[in-house]
């Protein structure tokens, strides 16, 4: 009799990571984040100019004999991942020139389909202390779909409120983790060498699940993918090999508290109901014959009964009228056009959000 595989939700799982992802179920995933080995290839210590010691990653995981292995290692995990993440999964993997490169090659032979390579810039890197390279000042972060035709998730609207209200570019200025945020063991020592600031994981998150969503971190560390998934509403699972990173994750976690649903709760313009303007006409929400206009007052076209505008010049949808009266190709009527409402202008688009709010059932455009 074959055991049904358990899917350990909010759990850390000990040990490698190959063996704990052939353990649960296959399409069982919504999203990994993966900050693997990077291989460094480092080959002595590394020392200031004033002798002192650099504190870098001289741990046996990122230890490799050479390019054939790693890539043997980073096809099998990411064939790993493949088969847990749902149809509209997605993947995040980050790296630095020492790796990602590989990596990137290894998705496409895959099948996952790169969406972005996203640019981590650190407004406090390392320097350069021999001086014969510029400083290593950014690492790079892929995001994947798992194919060309999957319908994964991006939250453009929250993207965009985060970076208040323009697009989120594909260069993220974020410190590295530093002050009471880096965990350091009893000693002062830093509990983990690579541990990655919680901003860059909460706008990776934010942007790609809904709440309630499940992601996978195979190479936890110290979880910080965990307490950022936590906060926000989502729900993890970390593989982890090494017992003291295990350790310093649980007791990290254990104290992150998840903020209120109401709070992450994200809504995408794209998924919300498509309500034609002949509705608002229709329900009586802008009457027929009433004068639209601009935030400027300089354009001004009227209502007809069919949800249609006609000006001076031009006639058509609230789109293509907006559009013809400003002399461009095309415009969103939505955000240009007002109505007066009790003496004051109001969008219309505030005016299909009430329609929206409302349970009676809509049309769709």
């Amino acid at each position: 009799m074959v055991e049904t595989m358990r899917l350990p939700c909010d759990e850390i799982i000990t040990g490698d990571c190959l063996e704990a992802m052939a353990g649960l179920p296959a399409a069982s995933i919504d999203l990994v984040f993966a900050d693997p080995p990077y291989n460094l290839q480092l080959s002595g210590e590394l020392h200031r100019p004033n002798n002192s010691r650099v504190d870098g990653v001289e741990e046996d995981w990122d230890k490799f004999a050479g390019f054939d292995e790693y890539d043997r290692f980073t096809r099998s995990w990411l064939a790993a991942c493949r088969r847990l993440l749902k149809p509209h999964g997605g993947l995040w993997v980050i790296g630095t020139y020492h790796n990602i490169f590989r990596i990137g090659a290894a998705l496409q032979d895959l099948g996952f389909w790169i969406l972005n390579d996203i640019v981590w810039r650190k407004t406090n890197p390392m320097p350069n202390f021999r001086g014969r390279r510029f400083t290593n000042a950014h690492e790079t972060l892929l995001w994947c779909a798992v194919s060309r035709e999957a319908r994964y998730t991006f939250n453009y609207e929250a993207m965009k409120a985060l970076n208040e209200d323009l697009q989120m570019r594909s260069d993220w200025l974020i410190p590295l983790c530093s002050g009471p945020e880096r965990l350091r063991d009893l000693h002062g020592k830093k509990a983990h060498p690579t541990q990655k600031p919680e901003a860059l994981l909460h706008r990776a998150l934010l942007a790609s699940t809904r709440p309630g969503e499940m992601i996978l971190d195979p190479f936890f560390g110290t979880g910080t993918t965990g307490a950022v998934a936590k906060r926000l509403g989502r729900r993890f699972i970390g593989i982890e090999r090494d017992p003291a990173y295990v350790a310093v994750a649980r007791r990290r976690i254990a104290g992150v508290s998840p903020v209120a649903g109401e709070a992450v709760a994200l809504e995408s313009r794209r998924e919300a109901p498509r309500i034609p303007f002949g509705n608002l006409v229709e329900r009586g929400l802008i009457r027929p014959g009433e004068v639209l206009f601009d935030q400027t007052r300089r354009f001004q076209a009227r209502v007809r009964a069919d949800g249609s505008l006609i000006s001076a010049e031009h006639r058509g949808s609230i789109h293509s009228v907006a559009a013809q009266v400003q002399g461009a190709s095309a415009w969103n009527g939505w955000t240009f056009w007002y109505v007066q409402r009790e003496g004051v202008p109001t969008l219309i688009d505030s005016l299909r959000q009430q329609l929206r709010s409302e349970a009676a059932p809509l049309t769709s455009d």
